[in-house]
């Protein structure tokens, strides 16, 4: 996983929308959404739920 996509992950883990995420990271929100496709398959999570839990327990939020 890259540097952005940890970071993408941590947002996840701290509830944010893929707009929040966006004006958090200076990104566009498209992009925002193409990075948490991308989180969301490398972790084989079916949602961002999942993904925000696995956050947490890795302690990145």
């Amino acid at each position: 996983m890259t540097t952005r996509e940890r970071e993408v992950l941590a947002a996840l883990g701290q509830g944010l929308s893929n707009a929040a995420l966006a004006e958090e990271l200076s990104i566009s929100e498209a992009t925002a959404k193409t990075h948490v496709s991308r989180v969301l398959a490398k972790l084989d999570c079916a949602s961002r739920v999942q993904a925000a839990i696995r956050a947490r327990e890795a302690g990145l939020v």
